[in-house]
């Protein structure tokens, strides 16, 4: 495990973890655009139009791991995304931010999407305010986030058990991500070269 501080090779595949609403997005495409590595939202493999899942989710999720160079955030991992994932990643970026954080976070993304009716992956929209508490748990994001809050704190010592050629750096609050930010900010020495012409080109 990595701290903020602690200095990074050059990366090619990157996986952003965090709960639910503790950015991963944003980093990701950030870190994306720095590093020049594609950025893939995974949401948008998953969700097809209404919230159902594309039977074509973990084929895509294939398709672009055996690719050289991307970054994406490391979620649904019960349908299978681990197995394809984790061993071709060289770097986790863990977001592990105290609860009022992610909280803070989750709410105000989630009220700002519904108020502005923002379309999101194939034509999905987050549903009125006023029905958010009528919505099955499953599909409740505020439970779904109290539900996994520790599931990363869980799973990680499996994770370095069964990949230890992942690099992980924990990052444990905003303040820290931005330390940690402007540190490899723009860092060519992070950028690895690609190992032959083709598979280096940004798609």
């Amino acid at each position: 495990m990595l701290g903020p501080d602690d200095p990074l090779p050059a990366v090619r595949r990157v996986l952003v973890a965090g709960v639910t609403g503790s950015g991963k997005t944003t980093l990701a495409r950030r870190l994306g655009a720095e590093w020049r590595l594609r950025h893939i939202e995974i949401d948008a493999l998953f969700h097809g139009p209404q919230w159902t899942p594309r039977p074509e989710f973990l084929d895509d999720v294939r398709e672009f791991a055996a690719e050289e160079r991307w970054i994406t955030e490391w979620q649904y991992w019960s349908q299978g995304t681990d197995a394809l994932l984790a061993p071709r990643a060289d770097l986790v970026v863990w977001l592990d931010y105290p609860y009022r954080v992610v909280r803070s976070r989750l709410i105000r993304r989630t009220l700002r999407r519904s108020i502005l009716r923002t379309e999101l992956w194939n034509g999905n929209v987050e549903p009125p305010i006023w029905k958010w508490f009528s919505k099955p748990e499953d599909e409740d994001i505020l439970r779904w986030q109290t539900a996994t809050l520790q599931k990363w704190r869980e799973r990680m010592p499996d994770i370095e058990r069964l990949y230890p050629h992942l690099m992980i750096v924990r990052l444990r609050h905003p303040r820290e991500t931005k330390r940690w930010l402007h540190t490899h900010r723009s860092d060519d020495s992070l950028i690895a070269k690609p190992s032959t012409p083709e598979s280096g080109r940004l798609h």
